[in-house]
């Protein structure tokens, strides 16, 4: 797959001269869902154009070799749209140029999967092979609204309160690997009054793992929520409490496990909370995790991202598709710009998702 990779390369190489070109305005639906709103931007260099390209797999291995020479010196490939053929840049140039100036991206630099590379890319023309599943009316309003009405704020509160403390949840820094034991022990405490809850660290190549809660259901057909917990306040030393960013829509999502659990539920497909590291380094978290379960062939019926859920005038639940007004983010993120009937507001909404979405069958 790295002579793959270096195709690739060797085409972007080639077409643009290792220039960027200005990125296409393109909104991008949620292909890895994770990021504010479920945000995805794609990768452009296509494989089967480079195969096309090189005349032989010799010609490659210099590609391979410049490939990897780029890895070696710690640069990161990053894409910032559909057309944008990419960008070597350094970690702090990512996170500094990219990230601080709210200039969406994906870090595709260890993505090696042939056809997800064609999908990002547009070259590959067929979507994604998706079961039929029956998303009916609304119907179990009674159920959920039994569940919603155990959700509070004072466990959001509290919680939020510990989160936007550590100096900063940045995935390299050591706050971030220490705000990343903090949710994991948090979880594992909340699930205690249900042992069939278990919760576990999806390991990637840096040291802030994400994490996965699972409650099983009678059948393995996946229902998931997500939110990244990890923050970036404006360099990789600075303060970042990320309260809002994206420390409010982990602890919706704890309140509605907390419930879960005490509650001992045990839904009919199984259900799967995820908090996903490295966001800000260009949704470097959820792209592992999705490409395991890929890999995997694990059915997911429904998913729901949730960020930046502490600020919402209109006092209305809303999904977008992308990019958010930046009128509506403040560049403090502290705890005392959220507001927690809204943190309640979507909490009530992530468990109505989950007893409703418990009743979906595949087909």
């Amino acid at each position: 797959m790295d002579l793959l990779k270096a195709l690739a390369w060797l085409f972007h190489y080639h077409r643009t001269c290792d220039r960027l070109l200005p990125p296409a305005k393109k909104d991008f639906s949620a292909l890895v869902p994770d990021g504010r709103n479920c945000r995805v931007q794609y990768f452009k260099a296509s494989v089967w154009e480079a195969l096309l390209f090189t005349s032989s797999l010799a010609t490659a291995a210099p590609a391979l070799d410049a490939f990897q020479a780029k890895i070696e010196q710690g640069l990161r490939l990053i894409k910032t749209s559909e057309a944008d053929p990419g960008l070597w840049v350094t970690e702090e140039e990512k996170m500094v140029n990219y990230t601080g100036k709210r200039v969406h991206f994906i870090d595709i630099t260890d993505i090696e999967d042939l056809r997800v590379l064609q999908i990002l890319s547009g070259a590959y023309t067929d979507s994604l092979r998706i079961s039929a599943i029956d998303y009916t009316a609304v119907s179990h309003r009674t159920e959920a609204n039994r569940y919603i009405g155990q959700l509070s704020t004072t466990g959001p509160q509290s919680w939020l309160h510990t989160l936007s403390n550590f100096y900063n949840r940045f995935f390299m820094s050591s706050y971030g690997t220490q705000s990343s034991a903090w949710l994991y022990n948090q979880t594992t405490s909340l699930v205690s009054p249900n042992p069939n809850i278990t919760v576990t660290k999806f390991k990637h190549s840096y040291n802030q793992p994400s994490i996965i809660v699972r409650i099983p259901g009678f059948n393995p057909n996946l229902i998931i929520v997500g939110a990244h917990y990890d923050s970036f306040g404006g360099n990789t030393t600075a303060r970042g409490p990320g309260a809002d960013d994206n420390g409010s829509g982990v602890v919706v999502l704890m309140e509605c496990l907390r419930v879960l659990a005490k509650s001992t539920y045990a839904p009919n497909n199984t259900m799967e909370f995820h908090f996903y590291s490295g966001e800000e380094g260009g949704l470097l978290g959820s792209a592992d995790v999705w490409k395991s379960y890929k890999a995997a062939a694990k059915k997911v019926l429904a998913f729901v991202n949730t960020d930046m859920a502490g600020y919402l005038p209109s006092g209305m639940i809303s999904t977008n598709d992308d990019y958010v007004d930046t009128g509506l983010t403040d560049p403090q993120d502290a705890y005392d710009t959220v507001n927690f009937t809204t943190v309640l507001r979507h909490a009530k909404f992530i468990m109505a998702f989950l007893i409703e979405a418990n009743y979906l069958q595949a087909s």
